[in-house]
């Protein structure tokens, strides 16, 4: 897959296109089925696939010192809609300029962008004021293939629903809305070390986000990734607690704000149990297993060392339930 970052005053030639937009994140089960379909379109029409998102999404851009919660950073989202099969990943910058457009303006980007078709989901709206629609687009000459939601159990499947999944644990329900365990991936950054004085060196995970979709104390299967794919711990040389999936180490992970020592910015921090290594740098994929609790904050340094010994014995205990299960 080709990712493009658009430039409207630089605009790559591509050839015709069948086009989806919109901020994808997530890329649950309901955008999964409209990918495929455009897809299936683009192959039907003799046409390239292509998906247009949004880098800031515009409720970031609309609110940044408040943001809403993220499932997925942009590397995340092109993993997954390239395993999909699209050819071309537009990310627009979402901009004051960008944001003032008009319905016809866009309407003129598409063409420039040789769009001739368009797959949407049953609540696209665009342009300054959302002023366009579907009518709008047919009318302006494009095909549209006008899909409808994806529902389970009568419910609409969405990123809101995912995300108020996640913030509360629940990872069973968001895996079934997303078709796959949730996981973050980063590159891991250096921190300010305290992991270490607590006996407990933790990797600190780039977020790719303002803000998280989930938060606590969790068991993870940690991968460590080359090209954006996850390799096997032993063909890199770094032993330590088998994962529950093939090729993984056993992750105890805390997502969060670190309120005992008066952190002020989200954090992906993971200890691997027995594993001695640098892996500043190197990318690690976190697939999320567990949910243990929620974050808490603890009286001073020593209460603390306390409560990660607890956690990293509760979530080894955890483990050991397990047995060898390999999951999906």
């Amino acid at each position: 897959m080709q990712i493009i970052f658009l430039d409207s005053h630089n605009l790559p030639p591509l050839p015709p296109l069948a086009l989806t937009i919109g901020n994808y994140d997530g890329v649950h089960l309901g955008h999964q089925a409209l990918l495929l379909a455009l897809s299936d379109d683009a192959k039907t029409m003799d046409l390239s696939s292509a998906v247009m998102v949004f880098e800031p999404q515009p409720r970031e851009f609309f609110s940044p010192d408040n943001p809403p919660a993220r499932l997925t950073n942009l590397t995340e989202k092109a993993e997954q809609i390239e395993q999909l099969g699209v050819q071309y990943l537009i990310v627009a910058s979402f901009d004051d300029a960008f944001r003032s457009l008009s319905a016809a303006a866009f309407v003129d980007l598409l063409r420039s962008l040789n769009v001739s078709h368009l797959v949407l989901g049953d609540d696209f709206r665009f342009g300054q004021d959302r002023a366009g629609d579907k009518v709008f687009l047919k009318n302006a000459g494009f095909s549209v293939d006008d899909l409808h939601s994806i529902t389970q159990n009568g419910v609409r499947i969405s990123s809101s629903l995912v995300r108020d999944a996640l913030v509360v644990g629940d990872l069973d329900s968001a895996k079934s809305m997303l078709g796959r365990s949730y996981s973050m991936t980063g590159v891991v950054e250096h921190g300010d070390k305290i992991g270490r004085t607590l006996d407990f060196p933790t990797a600190n995970v780039s977020l790719g986000r303002l803000k998280p979709a989930l938060h606590g104390i969790f068991a993870a299967d940690v991968f460590i990734c080359q090209d954006g794919k996850p390799l096997d711990w032993a063909s890199v040389g770094h032993g330590g607690l088998q994962g529950l999936r093939q090729g993984s180490l056993f992750g105890t992970v805390s997502v969060g704000l670190r309120p005992s020592i008066q952190g002020k910015d989200w954090r992906l921090e993971v200890h691997l149990p027995k594993f001695q290594g640098d892996l500043y740098g190197s990318t690690l994929k976190v697939v999320f297993t567990h949910f243990l609790h929620g974050e808490r904050q603890y009286e001073g340094i020593e209460a603390l060392k306390v409560g990660i010994a607890k956690d990293v014995a509760d979530l080894l205990k955890w483990r050991e339930d397990q047995g060898r299960l390999i999951l999906d």
